[in-house]
């Protein structure tokens, strides 16, 4: 399913969540306004705690927020959707399942007809090349073909809106690039909004439209990068922008503290 380029707008305005803890309330995101245009791939990366994956799960409908406003296309987040798709680090596949099995339970909701879900199921797996293994079971594939049928399985349900938490976090150097490649491919046929969670400055430099960075926690948003050059890209000589931004956001990540040490 094709998502139009009207669709998918998230707006964040004034946006704070809290959480309670023993000593009071925690402030996990500081005041957050950020609107993702339809169809864009945004990174979004920062330190640790920051409240980079509290701000998806808001997105997501997991989290309220304590104030201020989230919503998709005018409509405000009140909860999971079908609407916004969620890929995690952990792939989240039924290991009863074969590769099939766990795409066709994305799709149970639809209540299709049999036939239609198989072949939509088996549409999507295609897509992102494990048609011929399709009748294997999670535990028979590897890393890069476990995220491959998580991809699968949420694009085949047609979201306005992806959300990808550390997708590639588990994987090894060489199948990142190549899990890279096929998730731009897939992204340009359906066009759904990303928001990519990352702590790989590079992965967030090579794969999106804009990169956001946020500070220490309580997060908050502080600098923006709109990336306008060609995929794919390479950190060389001819992508020399590339590297002066990479290095700028290296340097906001640095514990401020560091060189006070020495």
């Amino acid at each position: 399913m094709v998502t139009s380029n009207d669709v998918g707008r998230v707006e964040i305005e004034d946006v704070v969540i809290r959480f309670a803890a023993k000593k009071g309330e925690v402030t996990a995101l500081a005041r957050t306004n950020l609107t993702l245009e339809p169809g864009t791939f945004t990174a979004l990366i920062g330190p640790s705690g920051c409240g980079k994956s509290t701000l998806m799960n808001a997105i997501a409908g997991f989290v309220a927020p304590s104030e201020g406003r989230l919503t998709l296309d005018g409509c405000a987040i009140a909860g999971p959707s079908n609407d916004v798709g969620v890929i995690f680090q952990q792939y989240a596949l039924f290991p009863w399942f074969t590769a099939l099995g766990n795409v066709r339970f994305g799709l149970k909701q639809f209540k299709l007809p049999r036939s239609e879900e198989i072949d939509r199921a088996r549409a999507a797996l295609d897509e992102v090349g494990l048609g011929p293994h399709a009748d294997k079971f999670p535990q028979q594939l590897s890393g890069g073909m476990k995220q491959r049928v998580a991809i699968a399985r949420t694009f085949a349900v047609g979201p306005k809106v992806l959300l990808m938490d550390e997708p590639f976090g588990a994987l090894d150097a060489q199948t990142r690039i190549s899990m890279h490649g096929l998730l731009l491919d897939v992204w340009q046929k359906h066009r759904a909004t990303v928001l990519f969670v990352t702590h790989d400055v590079d992965e967030a430099l090579l794969l999106a439209d804009d990169v956001r960075v946020m500070s220490q926690a309580p997060g908050r948003l502080i600098r923006h990068y709109p990336l306008r050059q060609e995929r794919p890209r390479a950190f060389n000589r001819s992508g020399s922008q590339l590297l002066d931004i990479r290095e700028e956001i290296l340097g906001l990540l640095r514990p401020q503290d560091t060189l006070s040490a020495f």
